[in-house]
């Protein structure tokens, strides 16, 4: 039986699998399907963890820490979790996609978010086909081209400044005139040249043909339309908790919000005792680098108390 399960290799589940392994824990499994790093490798710029005054892309970001979380002795399952269990004696089962099962003694939920769809006309039909949610992983293929980009926080101000150095033009979709971006973003965004500004307005429709998308009509609160002739649109819009692993028979294993996200104290314990999450999946997460390492470190240091005193 393993002593710890984490279930994420994110931020948050490198930072906990390297404080219970520096702690001294052993038999701690690291559950990542593919290589570890987390939703921020496909950032475009990073510069505001503290004490890493070098700007670089979220890639070069993360491969250090996973020479260092990896030192101390934790190891790697590259397996799909579908499912959490809790067991009568207390320990619980993690279930994969190819039907194997582990057991643990504790776990911590690290599995991070995924971005929102949009929910606009053509956005599953053209996803991979000029509809993005990520400017570092597609902006390369519109080298000198126009494209969109729809949302008003930090993450679609920034992507839409990053592109500007391989586009020849952006337009910033927005349904408000105001932003939830901070103050600095913003005024960095405005004052870009190849930035243009479409307020108070909706994606109506994402169109195209079988080479992709050829089109975007935007909505204005007004009612009128209008067409912008881009091969491409990148879409911000928020994110959503992947907190599928926690269901069983519909009902969450331990509390959550309305929008699912799981309710820990400041432990980061869930209701269910040795169930730790840490990150995006938690309430009230900041969704920020720096946070989602400080949730783990908590995490790990509480899980490792808990294994402590189980006997």
């Amino acid at each position: 039986m393993l002593n710890l399960a984490i279930i994420g290799g994110g931020p948050a589940g490198l930072a906990a699998g390297l404080y219970a392994t520096r702690g001294g824990l052993k038999d701690v499994v690291l559950f990542e399907l593919g290589m570890p790093g987390g939703q921020i490798t496909g950032s475009s710029e990073i510069e505001n963890y503290p004490g890493v005054a070098t700007i670089m892309d979220g890639l070069s970001f993360m491969q250090p820490w996973l020479e260092q979380c990896f030192r101390f002795g934790l190891k790697q399952e590259s397996k799909k979790v579908v499912k959490v269990v809790k067991n009568k004696d207390q320990s619980f089962s993690i279930f994969t996609d190819s039907g194997d099962e582990f057991k643990a003694k504790a776990i911590i939920l690290a599995t991070g978010s995924e971005p929102r769809k949009a929910g606009f006309k053509g956005e599953n039909e053209f996803f991979g086909k000029g509809v993005s949610t990520c400017a570092t992983c597609d902006g390369f293929f519109y080298k000198n081209k126009e494209v969109a980009v729809l949302g008003g926080g930090d993450t679609a101000l920034e992507e839409a400044i990053y592109l500007t150095n391989i586009v020849s033009k952006v337009y910033l979709i927005h349904r408000r005139e105001g932003f939830r971006a901070a103050p600095i973003t913003v005024e960095k965004a405005k004052k870009n040249p190849k930035i243009e500004f479409v307020l108070n307005a909706v994606v109506d429709e994402v169109y195209g043909d079988k080479s992709g998308v050829t089109g975007v009509r935007v909505k204005f609160n007004d009612g009128k339309t209008k067409e912008l002739k881009v091969p491409g649109i990148f879409t911000f819009v928020g994110l959503n908790v992947r907190n599928s692993i926690i269901k069983n028979d519909d009902k969450f294993i331990c509390n959550t919000n309305e929008t699912g996200q799981v309710e820990v104290d400041l432990k980061m314990q869930t209701s269910i005792k040795g169930l730790f999450a840490a990150g995006d999946i938690r309430q009230d997460a900041p969704k920020q680098v720096v946070s989602a390492a400080g949730d783990g470190a908590v995490a790990a240091l509480s899980a490792m108390s808990y294994i402590e005193n189980l006997h």
